[in-house]
């Protein structure tokens, strides 16, 4: 099977166990194939998007950014404090979640960042990859690899289904990120094609008809918020999966589940700020607020 050809999760697995490889070396030949570039030029090219990864968690880690609307800025860095203090969650994944919600506070502020697979779920797949990388004491090379297998189950996602909230709801924004995440680190943590995939699978189920319903039409409330928790999905789902535990229903179903949920969904509900939280009586206090900052 010609490496330019994976179209699918299971295309994926079969050439993967066929040539003995990782899904972050598959998906770097297959950029190979498809592109003009060298593997080189493309190694290169990721590595500049971990430093940007890198540099925007701790931008949002150690500075107060604040958006331009004045709704979000400063969480982050609380979380992360509080990461100290024995949370219910693990010092570990809190500090992933306080990372991720780093990213999307950066991205609000209008700062730098990597859409991972979008600008609204930038932060999961930095925070728990970097967190994760500092607490396995995983290289760089080791988190480029990690990138490039989460840019696989992405591509597949954007091939099969959707990554974009206005077509798919917030399943397919943060949801994705989630499973780009899981997959990403359960490969670094030697699992193997089918667990890569039975951990993104597991993320999606998760939040199956998540819907996007950002108030005042921002990229700020509830997504930083979702990025947390889209971490905490990543790293449990990794878990369950590294442990033994299988997706009953596998990847490309799920995929196609999720694609089919998002069609289903009110328009209201796929980034147009008229349902959900958007629609609430706080949600539309906001939203007038903004507009009567942004008439001046």
């Amino acid at each position: 099977m010609s490496s330019r050809m994976f179209d699918s999760g299971k295309a994926l697995v079969e050439y993967c166990n066929e040539q003995h490889i990782t899904l972050g070396e598959a998906m770097l030949r297959r950029e190979v194939a498809m592109g003009e570039h060298s593997r080189e030029e493309i190694e290169r090219d990721m590595c500049a998007n971990l430093e940007v990864m890198r540099s925007s968690v701790r931008k949002g880690l150690t500075e107060r950014v604040e958006s331009v609307s004045g709704l979000s800025g400063g969480e982050a860095m609380l979380l992360f404090r509080y990461s100290k203090y024995n949370p219910f969650t693990g010092d570990n994944t809190c500090r992933a979640a306080a990372s991720a919600m780093a990213v999307v506070e950066v991205n609000a502020a209008m700062g730098c960042i990597v859409a991972a697979p979008t600008a609204g779920a930038s932060g999961i797949l930095p925070g728990v990859l970097l967190e994760c990388g500092v607490e396995r004491s995983w290289t760089d090379a080791q988190l480029v690899e990690g990138l490039f297998a989460a840019g696989a189950v992405g591509m597949l996602f954007a091939k099969n289904a959707t990554i974009s909230g206005a077509d798919g709801g917030c399943q397919a924004e943060t949801g994705v990120a989630s499973a780009m995440a899981a997959a990403a680190i359960v490969e670094l943590a030697g699992g193997s094609p089918d667990q890569c995939l039975d951990a993104a699978a597991m993320t999606i189920k998760n939040v199956l008809g998540l819907v996007c319903d950002p108030v005042a039409g921002l990229v700020e409330c509830p997504c930083i918020k979702r990025n947390a928790l889209g971490a905490a999905n990543a790293m449990l789902c990794a878990d369950m999966t590294l442990c033994g535990i299988t997706s009953l229903i596998p990847f490309d179903e799920v995929v196609s589940a999720m694609y089919a949920v998002g069609k289903d969904m009110r328009k209201e509900y796929r980034e147009t700020a008229k349902g959900g939280l958007a629609m609430t009586p706080t949600g539309k206090k906001v939203a007038q607020r903004m507009k009567r900052i942004n008439s001046k």
